[in-house]
């Protein structure tokens, strides 16, 4: 079988643990979302305060971002496939007892604990993409991933929304976590076998310390900083902007939101797609990669500076313009650290690049807040949400070197004691 037909085999071979992977994320980001859309329901009847709301919130960043400089090294020790079923059974039942129990103590304790669990979702998608798909059939699968992240917000807003407004906050955290469950005997059906092997010491080609050392590492978790910083603000904020300054009603929000998200969604996707039959038709990944991050995050900045100072008659073009442009540059954020790390260290390279850039889920909410009460509206942030996208562009197309692998010093040691063992 030639080169290309036997990477298109892989690629049909993938569908599958692909589309299980969507379903995955966009639990992920249902699950994570859920105590946002609870959080008015919650804390009337359990009379937390807005402080206590607040830290509630954030609890899942703390855990979930120190975790990502552990879980990728799990993944890279460990089978992958493995380690994404554990976390996503962890993270379920952390759901479903989010509605057990009673308390700012146990509901801090649930926050936690799904940020344990939900940590190693991105480094094991990353490994199994690297491991299983070639690099002209990454760029889909990443955009098919990318998308779920955005789906899940626009599924929560929608479906979480009616349903506790129906039956309760409670009924639905329960009902959600136990529903999931559902996806692990797909997963362990069609989850894919492992390509390498672990012997050899193989686990250990690239450590931590050989990663920091990467000017590549830095400019990619930059960028992934910044496209974090635009995802979260859109996240926690966009409701709040269509009702309280464009003066919508919850159903016109909503729809509003929704179609953003698509959107955003629908550009990650079409974008990865169209990459890879740049990459097949012979562009080389450098220029196919980084020229969709610089367009799509050039054009989130502007569009995003131009709806916070635009007409009601305008602004939604222009934040349908955001959504297309930080679908095509969200679509690379994971492709380049598979590449650049190679099968061995994908995980690795990948937590600690998630890790890092989720300092923006601590850092942008909280600094949005500050700013729309200093200035009375949100123009100051989009404009600062606009700028941070901007350096994304940069730091994605000239703080990362050439797309291509890294070679490790831990490489060229196996390969020294293999020749020599021959």
């Amino acid at each position: 079988m030639t080169e290309p037909g036997a990477a298109l085999s892989r690629s049909k071979q993938f569908t599958a643990p692909l589309t299980l992977l969507f379903i995955a994320i966009l639990v992920n980001y249902l699950d994570r979302g859920n105590l946002s859309i609870a959080a008015p329901l919650l804390k009337d009847e359990l009379g937390i305060s807005a402080s206590q709301l607040g830290l509630l919130l954030s609890a899942f960043f703390w855990s979930y971002t120190a975790m990502q400089f552990v879980s990728g090294w799990l993944v890279d020790r460990f089978d992958a496939s493995v380690v994404i079923a554990a976390g996503y059974f962890v993270w379920s039942l952390a759901t479903s007892a989010t509605g057990i129990v009673h308390g700012f103590a146990m509901l801090a304790v649930m926050r936690l604990l799904l940020g344990l669990g939900e940590s190693v979702a991105f480094p094991c998608c990353s490994k199994l993409l690297a491991l299983h798909l070639p690099e002209p059939s990454r760029g889909f699968a990443n955009g098919v991933i990318i998308s779920a992240i955005r789906c899940g917000p626009a599924v929560g807003t929608f479906g979480s929304g009616l349903l506790m407004a129906r039956f309760g906050w409670r009924a639905v955290f329960i009902g959600i976590g136990f529903a999931s469950l559902l996806w692990l005997p797909a997963w362990l059906r069609w989850m894919p076998c492992r390509r390498e092997s672990l012997a050899g010491g193989s686990r250990d080609i690239a450590t931590a310390i050989d990663i920091l050392h990467q000017r590549s590492f830095w400019g990619a978790s930059a960028g992934h900083f910044c496209g974090n910083y635009l995802l979260y603000f859109l996240v926690t904020w966009l409701p709040f902007y269509l009702v309280h300054e464009r003066h919508l009603t919850m159903e016109s929000m909503s729809r509003i939101a929704a179609a953003y998200f698509l959107i955003d969604a629908a550009s990650a996707m079409f974008t990865g797609w169209f990459s890879d039959r740049l990459i097949r038709s012979g562009l080389t990944a450098t220029v196919v990669r980084k020229g969709a991050m610089a367009i799509g995050y050039s054009t989130a900045a502007v569009a995003l500076a131009m709806c916070g100072i635009s007409s009601a008659g305008s602004y939604f073009l222009w934040l349908l313009a955001a959504g297309f442009g930080s679908g095509m540059g969200g679509s690379g954020t994971f492709a380049f650290s598979q590449t650049l790390a190679g099968s061995h260290a994908a995980g690795r390279w990948s937590g600690m690049q998630n890790g890092f850039g989720n300092f923006a889920g601590i850092i942008g909410p909280a600094l949005t807040g500050y700013i729309v009460e200093w200035t009375g509206n949100f123009q100051a942030a989009f404009a600062i949400t606009a700028a941070v996208s901007l350096t994304g562009a940069l730091a994605w197309t000239f703080g990362v070197g050439r797309l291509e692998p890294v070679r490790w010093a831990g490489e060229t040691l196996l390969q020294v004691r293999a020749g020599s063992s021959t």
